[in-house]
């Protein structure tokens, strides 16, 4: 079995964030920059195929060589292979048409990708690139058992959970569940020495189309003056009267 694992390159949430040319830019200076979370989840889920059931597993991304020390990481974490589209990710629809070309020409059985990224939160890439690629589709998944040809997936929805029964091949949008974040793996000195060796490709892109353009970026507006209520009846006229709560 063939596992490709979709890596986005997204800021530490603990980066302070800023724009530039007029708040039409994201501005990447002083920025520490990790594999998406839920990406990672997926990767680790990867992991777990590759060493029980022998599964090959390849990580690639769309960006631009500033992205390689996070696909090191991931070939760090136990990764075959990875795949660096050469590309700016300008938008969702633009990548998932990269990816597909990737997994056309990979012949993958399952591509496991998150089901958003935490800078953007498009939510977009696993449900287009399933469309593009015409392949089975389970989002917002939070457990994957796979035997033989039959997949059996449970996935997030409103106040409960969904059990699907699928079958290969199939696109994955995976979340914390999918494994836990105490699975999640750190690289260890062998796997970082190993990940040197291992095959890092950079592809050039397809002609694809941008569908969304990106025109200002608006910080969340600041919090007001906070008031301290000596007691319950201060507290109460506070949310009725001001607060308009209550």
């Amino acid at each position: 079995m063939k596992v490709l694992v979709c890596i986005s390159n997204v800021p530490d949430t603990t980066s302070k964030i800023n724009f530039t040319d007029g708040d039409t830019k994201f501005d990447t200076n002083g920025v520490q920059f990790v594999i998406n979370p839920n990406d990672e989840f997926g990767l680790t889920r990867a992991m777990w195929l590759k060493e029980k059931q022998g599964a090959t597993v390849h990580v690639a991304t769309v960006g631009e060589a500033n992205v390689e020390p996070t696909m090191r990481k991931a070939l760090a974490i136990g990764a075959d292979e990875a795949i660096r589209i050469n590309a700016v990710p300008t938008d969702g629809f633009f990548v998932a048409q990269q990816l597909a070309e990737v997994v056309k020409k990979g012949g993958y059985d399952l591509v496991i990708g998150g089901r958003e990224s935490i800078d953007y939160n498009g939510g977009m890439v696993p449900g287009i690139l399933a469309s593009l690629l015409d392949m089975n589709f389970v989002n917002t998944c939070i457990k994957l058992e796979i035997d033989g040809e039959t997949i059996t997936a449970v996935r997030e929805i409103d106040g409960g959970k969904e059990t699907l029964s699928t079958s290969l091949p199939l696109v994955v949008g995976g979340q914390k569940g999918l494994v836990e974040e105490s699975d999640l793996r750190i690289p260890n000195m062998r796997g970082i020495m190993m990940a040197r060796k291992k095959a890092l490709n950079v592809v050039e892109p397809i002609e694809g189309i941008h569908a969304t353009d990106d025109k200002k970026f608006d910080k969340p507006a600041p919090k007001g003056d906070i008031k301290l209520a000596d007691n319950v009846d201060e507290l109460v006229t506070l949310l009725h009267n001001e607060a308009k709560v209550i």
